[in-house]
């Protein structure tokens, strides 16, 4: 049954289903006292107010009432950053609770991001998550549900697909969108992501192998940082700023860019809906415990289009984008001719919903939202799986099972510590 949502979200939700025409909802409208209208102002709480948390404090049209830490030496700071204006919370529920939220910003390492999403949107709040969207796909499939049922608004925090330069692309996605939708390419189409095409994939994020175990600092809740992740003994290597080089919390390197590389990809390629069929690796065997790096990993979809992550640089005269018709390299340079002059004549994409206020007044979907961000992050959770095992793999995008390979579906859906599920 769908859980009931109170205040100014449950009228949010019906005076959309009644009056979709309206954009604004006057102040008039809300009545009663306390209330604030959502065309002058939405409030929010932030979860996770290390570094990337405490960056964004100020995002348009929103007022911060709360923050959340394990940590006391991180929520000391926030609030102090914020100018002691805002509550305190030691216990991510107690923040989701309050009725007078808006918004709720998941700012967690990404073994978080699926249990708090979901009870999220079942204590009727948005969403604007961190990346990677979970830490493995069966979570994704859950949040997905959880915003769905109820009605929720969500944002994935990456944002090339609908605005800034595109890494080393020399240019904004939009123009290579109206490239591939018009067909000049051809189809299949070759996407190839590496260093000789602008990115960066930070295998620094490998973790250390046989970490001592050390004393707990006095201000870290240490068993509640863990949450549903195994116990394992504390060493400031697995915490806070190091967390992506291990396989309990990330996924080194891939988890922490691969969505932001490889969104704007299931994008161009009209793939938002679906996923590969098939991920190769080529990669020394890993560590049980630390992220490590790997060689090649390239994914296929049932259309022959391909995906390939490069991690040594291999290819050197490899383009970004290729097909039959044509090759799109750094720099947005091309085998095309006048090139410019041909992007100018074709039509835009469909627009999209590019500032999360805008989505959560309006109730229209955000540009990357729960259904194509998990998608997306599914490309990297594949990619992850594979690397983990040290195989190739064979998955069913519609089912979103591996197929004849039980080790790969156990990675699907991963144990949780008790108490914690989803």
């Amino acid at each position: 049954m769908k859980k009931k949502t109170t205040g100014r979200r449950d009228f949010i939700l019906r005076t959309s289903a009644a009056m979709a025409a309206l954009t604004i909802i006057p102040r008039k409208v809300l009545g009663g006292q306390g209330y604030t209208a959502p065309s002058d102002q939405l409030t929010k709480g932030i979860i996770g107010v290390g570094g990337m948390g405490r960056g964004h404090f100020g995002y348009e049209g929103t007022r911060l009432l709360a923050v959340c830490d394990v940590d006391k030496k991180h929520l000391d700071d926030a609030v102090a950053a914020a100018g002691g204006q805002v509550s305190a919370f030691h216990d991510f529920r107690e923040l989701i609770a309050r009725p007078d939220l808006d918004i709720v910003h998941i700012a967690t390492p990404p073994h978080w991001h699926g249990i708090m999403a979901k009870a999220a949107a079942e204590a009727g709040k948005d969403i604007w998550c961190e990346k990677p969207m979970t830490r493995t796909i069966g979570e994704g499939i859950k949040v997905v549900e959880a915003v769905r049922r109820n009605g929720a608004m969500f944002r994935l925090n990456t944002w090339f697909r609908f605005k800034d330069q595109f890494y080393g692309l020399g240019t904004t996605v939009k123009p290579l969108k109206k490239l591939v939708d018009s067909g000049i390419l051809g189809w299949p189409l070759k996407v190839t992501v590496s260093g000789i095409t602008g990115y960066d994939w930070k295998f620094y994020w490998s973790g250390l192998h046989n970490l001592k175990p050390e004393p707990v600092p006095a201000e870290l809740d240490y068993d509640l940082w863990l949450g549903p992740a195994p116990w394992k003994p504390y060493n400031a290597e697995r915490v806070h700023s190091k967390f992506r080089g291990y396989w309990d919390y990330d996924g080194g390197g891939l988890g922490d860019m691969g969505q932001h590389y490889l969104d704007p990809v299931q994008y161009l390629l009209g793939k938002d809906n679906t996923g590969p069929v098939s991920v190769e690796i080529d990669a020394p065997q890993q560590h049980y415990d630390a992220c490590g790096s790997w060689r090649r990993i390239t994914y296929r979809y049932e259309d022959g289009c391909t995906i390939i992550l490069d991690g040594e640089n291999r290819d050197t005269e490899a383009a970004y984008i290729e097909g039959p018709g044509g090759k799109v390299f750094r720099g947005f340079r091309s085998t095309i001719p006048d090139l410019q002059r041909f992007i100018d004549s074709l039509p835009d994409p469909e627009p999209q919903t590019g500032t999360f206020s805008e989505s959560v007044r309006t109730r229209r979907k955000f540009a990357l939202n729960e259904e194509n961000g998990h998608r997306s992050c599914s490309i990297v959770n594949l990619g992850v799986i594979a690397v983990r095992l040290g195989r190739n793999l064979k998955y069913d995008p519609v089912n979103q099972r591996f197929i004849d390979d039980e080790g790969a579906n156990r990675l699907i859906d991963q144990p949780m510590r008790g108490p914690w599920k989803i």
